[in-house]
């Protein structure tokens, strides 16, 4: 027997030992002591990752809803002291349109309450949904990041900015780009016919709002593939091995969100979200290389970039001071 487990007579410590080392020995034993406990199933990964019963994220979702319903209030009220100025940015694409038609610049009001639940309630609440985007945002962020590991919560800022911008820039391309082609595309099919347009307030912001909120959402591709790469639900190389039906989809949707028939108008919308769709499988790319410890060869892409962006710029200066182009704040924003 090992003097270490030579049991004790009359109190006294065994022999070998000290009387120190025994009191420590017996205060170990005291305390469960023994090896140090094994780590916890997942290793490092886990640490950080909260713990939370059904009932709990049952809660948490009730308090974030909540948060974010009062967010878009607070816009709400915000917007509703300027539904003046609002309508006079929202009828601007109607009076374009009819303008370079040749028709008279105005809408047209068919029952009583149709101007104030387009005004004064619908317009406001609209504009809140941009105003509060990143608010909104952030609620969201805040329900899923118990889920995540302590690593992954460090992209936060990045997912909250991207989200709202993209949101806000779809909004944007449809307001100056999309709506406009398609509103000039379908109010003149009646031109040189002897058909006036007799355009109600209430049609017009309803396309208005279909076309805008739903290019906005499209925007969001990127955010939902990085999303899917961060759960670990997708890859980039199955999204690119797979990119082809994603293309399919893409067409699929524009030509349900596109306002018009045409093919024109159905590129309009479906080049930009093939360009969305590629963005985001770079950003999966990008975290996946996070992920594994490499790094992406940023100086070579940006000098690329910007060699590119300066022969872009050259030919623009080129257009306006040789050719007679001119810069206008609408599409295709170089006329001759």
């Amino acid at each position: 027997m090992d003097s270490s487990e030579e049991q004790t007579v009359g109190g006294e410590p065994p022999r070998g030992s000290t009387p120190a080392g025994g009191a420590l020995a017996r205060a170990r034993r005291r305390m469960g002591g023994g090896p140090p406990p094994p780590p916890p199933p997942g290793g490092e990964e886990e640490e950080g990752m909260l713990r939370m019963s059904f009932l709990e994220h049952l809660e948490e979702l009730r308090r974030r809803i909540i948060s974010a319903l009062i967010g878009i209030g607070v816009s709400f009220c915000l917007s509703f002291l300027f539904c003046d100025q609002l309508w006079n940015i929202i009828k601007q694409p109607a009076v374009t349109a009819l303008k370079s038609l040749g028709y008279e610049q105005r809408l047209v009001q068919i029952t009583p309450m149709e101007t104030l639940n387009i005004i004064w309630f619908k317009l406001p609440l609209v504009c809140s949904l941009f105003i509060a985007s990143p608010w909104v945002v952030y609620q969201v962020w805040a329900f899923i990041s118990p889920g995540l590991y302590r690593k992954e919560r460090r992209w936060a800022v990045p997912f909250i900015v991207s989200s709202a911008g993209l949101f806000i820039l779809g909004g944007l391309f449809a307001y100056f780009v999309a709506f406009r082609f398609a509103l000039t595309f379908l109010l003149g099919m009646g031109h040189g016919k002897d058909i006036a347009p007799f355009v109600s307030v209430s049609e017009y912001f309803a396309m208005f709002v279909n076309v805008v909120l739903g290019i906005g959402l499209v925007f969001e591709l990127p955010v939902v593939i990085f999303f899917l790469t961060l759960l670990r639900i997708v890859t980039p190389s199955f999204l690119i091995k797979h990119s082809r039906y994603a293309i399919l989809i893409i067409f699929i949707i524009a030509a349900i969100v596109t306002p018009t028939p045409d093919a024109f108008n159905m590129m309009l919308f479906a080049l930009p979200m093939c360009l969305l769709f590629y963005l985001g499988v770079f950003a999966a790319y990008l975290l996946t290389l996070h992920r594994e410890n490499r790094r992406f060869p940023w100086k070579t892409t940006i000098i690329i970039v910007m060699a590119v962006l300066l022969l872009l710029g050259a030919w623009v200066y080129i257009s306006i001071t040789r050719h007679a182009i001119k810069v206008v704040p609408h599409w295709p924003f170089l006329l001759h």
